[in-house]
């Protein structure tokens, strides 16, 4: 029963609520097959090519205060810094000579990245670099700054959902932050262009496997160019410290369907998946993840951006490092390629 399941959404048949959380509920009884079978669609849309952006993480100051993140304004054991625009530039550079063609501005909601600062940099690396994407994920913004850097030269924006449950959304930020708010910016995002990145976390505190249902649906319904979702991991500096961290495995599965459900989408095997198993990224590539986001951050400022503990911030992580990515890669039948790496058919 649950493997013809796999076989409607291969089909491109929309599943129902109630079949979503039938695979959720018994994922034992077809994990494997769920694997193999988006491993196919992936190949047939992307070949065994994996994608690889360069992250560069422009600061850790945040005005939110969400009770899951390390980076939250009140956590005063949070260490701060700032990228300016020089060393962002500089990044980019050490990024393209590794052969990166995407580069992901990602931070903190932090107001000293104006839209006349970020449009400068964006501008400067359409000009230096032509046959790269420039991506952002700097969070909530108004419509008209999303309009500027859009028309700077922005091609990506990478804003998380979080979850698809308003009451669950409720539960993992303050009151100042709404959801309403969360969904009238990815419209935005998605009228003025980009290419779109959403996502969630797997095991976060009070998620439950009907919301998981919820989140599938939601992507169908969205339809988004890329999604990122990752194991739920604590910090020690936050509300949620005591909670457990997310499932791998449950992660590694929830990919195998999103890959099913959206065949096209880019799909990354992320850095909180490798933190929670060694082996993560693997797995995920295995089970239809096509991205990879190594970290091309100034190396004094990596351990600085912690969302969460025990992040992977040296070793293969580190941009550096990419040959060793590289060889893990290749053990997996897939191959790391020097490529901007458009959503399919774009």
């Amino acid at each position: 029963m649950y493997k013809e399941l796999i076989d409607k959404l291969e089909r491109q048949e929309k599943l129902s609520f109630e079949e979503y959380l039938a695979l959720i509920k018994h994922r034992n009884e077809v994990r494997d097959y769920a694997s193999e079978r988006a491993f196919a669609v992936r190949q047939r849309y992307y070949g065994n090519a994996v994608y690889i952006r360069g992250l560069i993480e422009l600061s850790s100051y945040c005005k939110n205060d969400c009770y899951y993140c390390g980076l939250r304004a009140s956590n005063k054991n949070a260490q701060r810094y700032r990228l300016n625009a020089e060393q962002i530039l500089s990044c980019a550079k050490s990024g393209y000579a590794l052969g990166f063609r995407t580069f992901v501005l990602q931070g903190g909601e932090d107001a000293y990245y104006t839209d006349e600062l970020l449009c400068g940099v964006i501008q400067k690396l359409k000009e230096r670099y032509p046959d790269c994407a420039v991506t952002l994920s700097l969070g909530e913004r108004s419509t008209e700054s999303y309009r500027k850097l859009r028309e700077a030269g922005a091609d990506r924006y990478l804003l998380r959902h979080e979850t698809a449950n308003e009451a669950h959304y409720n539960r993992l930020h303050p009151q100042n932050m709404s959801y309403a708010n969360r969904l009238r910016c990815i419209g935005d995002l998605k009228a003025l262009g980009y290419q779109l990145g959403v996502g969630f976390m797997v095991g976060s505190p009070f998620q439950t496997d009907e919301d998981l249902a919820r989140e599938l649906l939601f992507l169908k319904d969205i339809n988004p160019q890329m999604v990122g979702i990752g194991p739920f991991v604590s910090h020690k500096d936050t509300p949620f410290k005591d909670y457990e961290n997310g499932s791998a495995e449950l992660t590694v599965f929830l990919l195998s369907l999103i890959r099913l459900t959206l065949p096209r989408v880019l799909l990354p095997a992320t850095t909180a998946l490798g933190t929670v198993d060694p082996l993560g990224r693997e797995k995920g590539i295995l089970a239809g993840a096509n991205v990879l986001m190594p970290n091309l951050s100034p190396t004094d400022v990596r351990k600085k951006y912690l969302l969460y503990d025990n992040k992977i911030c040296t070793g293969d992580e580190a941009a550096q490092c990419i040959e060793c990515l590289k060889g893990r890669i290749a053990k997996t039948g897939c191959e790391i390629v020097t490529d901007k790496g458009d959503y399919y058919g774009l």
